[in-house]
This record gives structure tokens, C-alpha cells and sequence, in this order.
């Protein structure tokens, strides 16, 4: 991904900070500029890069343990401008027991990322009104990410947490009358086992909400420092797995860039094909959810039947259906069997019916467009206060996709269309999603139609397996086998952010590489983690009935959320 150089930036804050500045530490590394800067300068220094536009949205945050040093954390901020894709690490380096300032006053957005940085690492960040766990549960001991916590230590929770917002130093319990509280899930149809809405109602009106994450949290971050590079691709699958191959693409493609290697054009274009079909059988489960929670049971059934389709597709390439684990670091697995990709073309004309049948079910639907319409609203500014990316971003009026503003692979040469709506209510999430199911398919066609000739994965004996025949035909390629098995894939020591765009929003993989075979710290950035952090405040002072249609637009997958 290509990112500009923050020239201008420099001497303006040299002008702003003066000698403060002359401590900052440069560096610039995968084409992204990298700043170290002290932690008492948090604020100002944030504050300035918001309020002169330079950076509109604080994309990830996350910190990284290195035990050995007399400033063990470092607390790492990445930083994006909407308009120009550019983008800019920043740093602070934080010893055990020191804390770093809020920055929940500049953006909102920053809310749940401090708060897992707390739960995962034990780093506070002083003037955050709500500094308590978010991942773990809140008899959880310790912090896990620490280098020093075991990736086999389990701790079962016993209790529940009480419904009631005596726990969050953010709420006084006003004793108002009428006030009712009620649990909407985990175990309720729209949650899906995995969310918890903590409400308060005041008539059929939400007085106040709070959600509680975390009834899916697999380690996955854990699980990457302990596994080599290859052996994490599965574990990708499971993070949003109505997706399951963008999550694979999101991840081997940070690897190859830290790597420094570019996949054939054969396997940019099944990655591709990959990705868009899993964009749109995304899309069909969201929308798919959000109608039957709604009570329209045949789109729902209608919908399903489109990802059997698509599921039926990835089974010929692969023989699985839902978790593929299909790429590799270098490009596929393995190439396509003859004549796939006139299936895909085939398949395609059924599932562009497809979304023009559910258009028919749903687009002028007068129940449905009641039920949606000037629901969950939410403009352009306040989406990107709160670190919006994806259809909900677009749907707010912003028409922010990283395949235009930041293109890898090969979208730079294909011919498609960004949908953006007006108003980002729930009714225009979903006519986002619908445009961008017929672009998918668009893109689908046009690749299908001019598959590049070629090898489908690089052939460099230190980075992918050699082929069976090889392994079994000849010693040389059984030593290979034998020594990247053994070793595993060492890229070179340093750091990297790479983000996708997938179903959901920003797909970011922020990779910390120590020269081993393991990663030394993997922390993905998933869409909906972000989006989700609203929730709450959308549905406050909204009707209870209004809850699962704004749930069931942001499309959240536990799989991610909690990773």
C-alpha cells in the first residue's frame, strides 16, 4: 500500500512543539513515517494532527510487551486521513505502572481501544471515565498479552455481570421511576449467542445502554505469538468467518509486504474473484439476519440459498465451504481446477437474479422501509469520530473504499462503482450493501473473463512448500520441505501495518516481527470492533422495537469483535 511522506507535517509540528520536538524519534519503515514521542505530549500532540486535519481518524491502537526493557510498553497509535489515504504511526513508550493520557476527548473512537489496552496489557490511560476490562471478564486475573502471561492459562467466569450500571463509574444510579432494565441477549435470535445489550427502559423507550463482549473470544492475538506464520492462516478464518477468505488475504498480504515479496498476477486475480465473492455472501448474511430479526422470513430463506451458491464454488476450488484457508504467504495453496472459473461466471448471472429477486422483496417494501428508514442516523463527521470504515462509513456520505483510494492487487485496472448513501440510517446500509453486491459481481465477471496466465504462488524455497511431487520425487525438495518446516518463514525484524478492504470496513493486520519463525505481536484491527463502540449511544432515547434493526445493519461478527 502506498503512503505519502508527511514532509509538511514535520516542520509545522517543529514550529508548533519547538525544542520538545528535537527528542521525537523519526523513522520511516514499509513507507509509513513512525514517530516516538513522550507520553506527557499525548494530548497536545494529538490535538494539533486533529485540529490542522492532518489525520481525521485514529484508526488502531495497541501496544506491544518487551519485557526486558526499562520502558517494557510501547503504546502505538495508527493514524489515517480519510480523504488522502495517508497515514502515520505514532508512539509512546510507557514503563510498568506509568499511565498515558486519555485521548477520548479528541477522538470517541479511542474509547473500547484503550480499554482493551488495559485489559490486555495492565496499561492505564489517565482521564478515561471509564477505565475497566472489555475483552476478559470481569473476574478475569492478570493481563494476557503480557509476554510473561501462558497462552494455556484459562480462567472460567463464575458469575454474571449484573445488569445494572452500578459498575460503570460513567452512570449513577438516579432511582427514576419506571425504569425497568432488561437483558436483550446473549441468548436471544438477534444476538446469536454472543452479545449482550444491557438496557434500561423507560416506556418502550431506551433510558440507557451498555453492551457487554467477549462470549467469543478465541486468543487469536495469543495464539499468533505461538504458532509460525503459516500455521495462523487458519486461525484467520474464524474471525469473521462469514468471510473467511478476506481474512486470509488481509493477513498473508501484511506478511508479504514485511517479506518484500509481490504474489504472481495469477494469484492476485483468484484472491481477488475470492474476496469479491466473499464481500457479497457478507452481505447476504447481513442482510439476510437483519430481515428475519425484522420478521421477513422469505428474504431471509431467499438470501441463504445465494450463499449455498457461493459456498458450492469455494467447495469445487478447495473441498471446504466455510473456512477455506486457501492462501498462503507467496499466493494460493493451489491453482483452480479446470474450468472454475466458468463457474464462477455462470454462478454469477444466478446471484445477480439474485439481488434483483430481494429488491423486489425488500427495496420498496413498505413495512420493511418503515422499519428502517430514519433509524440509527448518523453523519459523515460523527462516523469518522468513531472510527467507521466500510458500508456503514459510505452509507454516511463518505466514499471511503481502499480499493480506490488505496488500490492493491489489481482493482487499480478493474471498472466499478463506490455506492454512498445520504443519511447512514439503517435503510441506507442496506441499499449500500445491495449496490456494492452487484459490484462485486461486476468485478467478479471482469476478472473471470482475463485470468492471467502463470504460476499461482512464487517458487522461493525459503518462503512456500515446494510441491508434493517434489517433496516425494527428489531430496532437494524434501529438504526444502524438511527446512521451512523446521524453521518456518523469518521475515525480517521490524513492524507493519497493512489493511484490506473487507466486508466490513478496514481489515488491518499491525504485525511486530522479531526475526524468529512466530510473530512477536500480531494485533488485527477488526471493522465492526470500532462501529460497535456507538451502539450504545445510537440506541439511547430510540425505541426498544429499534435495537435489533440497528444491531442487525452494523453487521457484527463475534468472531472479530472479540477475537
Amino acid at each position: 500500500m502506498s503512503k505519502s511522506n508527511n514532509d509538511k507535517l514535520k516542520q509545522d509540528l517543529k514550529a508548533r512543539f519547538g525544542n520538545q520536538s528535537e527528542a521525537w524519534q523519526w523513522s520511516r519503515t514499509f513507507g509509513m513515517d513512525c514517530v516516538v514521542i513522550p507520553r506527557e505530549q499525548v494530548q497536545d500532540f494529538f490535538s494539533f494532527i486533529k485540529q490542522n486535519h492532518y489525520f481525521d481518524m485514529l484508526m488502531n491502537l495497541t501496544a506491544v510487551d518487551y519485557p526486558g526493557r526499562e520502558k517494557r510498553f510501547e503504546v502505538v497509535y495508527e493514524l489515517f486521513n480519510v480523504l488522502t489515504a495517508n497515514r502515520m504511526r505514532v508512539k509512546v513508550l510507557v514503563a510498568e505502572g506509568e499511565e498515558v493520557p486519555t485521548l477520548t476527548k479528541i477522538w470517541r473512537g479511542t474509547d473500547w481501544f484503550e480499554r482493551e489496552v488495559y485489559d490486555m496489557f495492565g496499561i492505564r490511560f489517565s482521564g478515561h471515565l471509564n477505565m475497566r476490562r472489555i475483552l476478559t471478564h470481569h473476574q478475569f486475573v492478570g493481563h494476557p498479552l503480557r509476554k510473561d502471561y501462558p497462552a494455556d492459562r484459562q480462567q472460567p467466569c463464575t458469575e454474571a455481570m449484573p445488569i445494572f450500571f452500578d459498575y460503570d463509574p460513567r452512570y449513577k444510579d438516579d432511582d427514576e421511576e419506571g425504569i425497568v432494565p432488561l437483558n436483550i441477549g446473549p441468548s436471544h435470535p438477534a444476538t446469536h449467542g454472543t452479545l449482550r445489550v444491557m438496557a434500561q427502559l423507560q416506556g418502550e423507550k431506551v433510558h440507557r445502554a451498555g453492551v457487554e463482549l467477549g462470549y467469543l473470544h478465541r486468543c487469536f492475538e495469543k495464539m499468533a505469538e505461538t504458532h509460525a506464520y503459516n500455521q495462523v492462516i487458519p486461525y484467520t478464518d474464524r474471525l469473521n468467518y462469514c468471510s473467511a477468505p478476506m481474512n486470509n488475504i488481509g493477513y498473508c498480504k501484511a506478511v508479504e509486504t514485511m517479506l518484500g515479496v509481490e504474489i504472481p498476477a495469477k494469484a492476485q486475480a483468484m484472491r481477488v474473484v475470492l474476496a469479491e465473492l466473499s464481500r457479497f455472501i457478507d452481505h447476504v448474511v447481513c442482510i439476510g439476519a437483519n430481515a428475519v430479526d425484522l420478521g421477513a422470513l422469505t428474504g431471509f430463506f431467499h438470501l441463504f440459498t445465494l450463499r449455498e451458491k457461493v459456498y458450492s464454488l469455494f467447495e469445487k476450488l478447495c473441498g471446504a465451504r466455510l473456512t477455506v484457508s486457501l492462501t498462503r504467504v507467496g499466493g494460493m495453496a493451489q491453482d483452480a481446477p479446470a474450468g472454475w472459473f466458468d463457474d464462477v461466471l455462470a454462478t454469477s448471472k444466478e446471484l445477480r437474479q439474485g439481488v434483483a429477486d430481494i429488491e423486489k422483496l425488500l427495496s420498496n417494501n413498505k413495512i420493511w422501509i418503515q422499519r428502517c428508514s430514519g433509524i440509527g442516523e448518523i453523519g459523515p463527521e460523527e462516523a469518522v469520530e468513531w472510527g467507521y470504515t466500510g458500508p456503514l462509513l459510505r452509507a454516511a456520505g463518505v466514499p471511503l473504499d481502499l480499493r480506490k483510494t488505496d488500490p492493491y492487487y489489481i482493482y487499480d485496472q478493474l471498472d466499478f462503482d463506490i455506492p454512498v448513501g445520504t443519511t447512514g440510517d439503517v435503510f441506507d446500509r442496506y441499499l449500500v450493501r445491495i449496490e456494492e453486491m452487484k459490484q462485486s459481481l461486476r468485478i467478479v465477471d471482469q476478472v473471470c473473463k482475463n485470468i492471467p496466465e502463470g504460476d499461482f504462488t512464487i517458487r522461493d524455497k525459503a518462503i512456500v512448500l515446494p510441491e508434493k511431487k517434489d517433496v516425494y520425487g527428489n531430496i532437494e525438495g524434501l529438504m526444502n520441505h524438511f527446512m521451512l518446516v523446521i524453521n518456518g518463514l523469518r521475515p525480517p525484524q521490524g513492524e507493519i501495518y497493512d489493511a484490506t478492504e473487507a466486508a466490513n470496513g478496514e481489515l488491518g493486520f499491525y504485525l511486530v516481527s522479531d526475526g524468529s519463525g512466530a510473530p512477536y505481536r500480531l494485533k488485527v484491527r477488526p471493522p465492526c470492533f470500532a462501529i460497535y463502540q456507538s451502539f450504545p449511544e445510537q440506541i439511547t432515547g430510540g425505541l426498544v422495537a429499534d435495537v435489533i434493526a440497528i444491531l442487525g445493519s452494523m453487521n457484527l461478527i463475534a468472531g472479530e469483535l472479540d477475537r
